[in-house]
């Protein structure tokens, strides 16, 4: 499955200003920051999004959340929004918010 373009187009809009690169990645696009993922169109439908790991646990409790699996292992830091979870954009507007602030806390690749 191909990402959403219209996901990338809302997620564009929310980062205007930022000077996020996009890549595919994942099978998506991505959306990085000084080199590092912030937020991804998935291909699988809805958000990929990246946060701090200690803040996982808490944003896994809200309704579409989950832990990214990669090689069958739960990532922390990384987490799956679906898409009902993004559907209005004020939520959406978080998500993209969150994982900018996250990778502009790392230092740039």
């Amino acid at each position: 499955m191909v990402y959403d373009e219209t996901l990338a187009a809302r997620i564009r809009e929310h980062a205007a200003g930022v000077p996020v690169e996009e890549k595919r990645m994942f099978g998506g696009l991505a959306f990085l920051l000084g080199g590092h993922l912030a937020v991804a169109a998935s291909r699988d439908g809805g958000l990929l999004a990246r946060c701090a790991p200690q803040d996982s646990e808490g944003l896994i409790a809200r309704p579409g959340v989950s832990r990214m699996e990669m090689r069958g292992r739960e990532m922390d830091g990384w987490l799956r929004v679906s898409a009902e979870a993004v559907a209005d954009e004020e939520d959406l507007e978080g998500w993209v918010e969150r994982g900018l602030a996250y990778a502009g806390s790392l230092p740039p690749k």
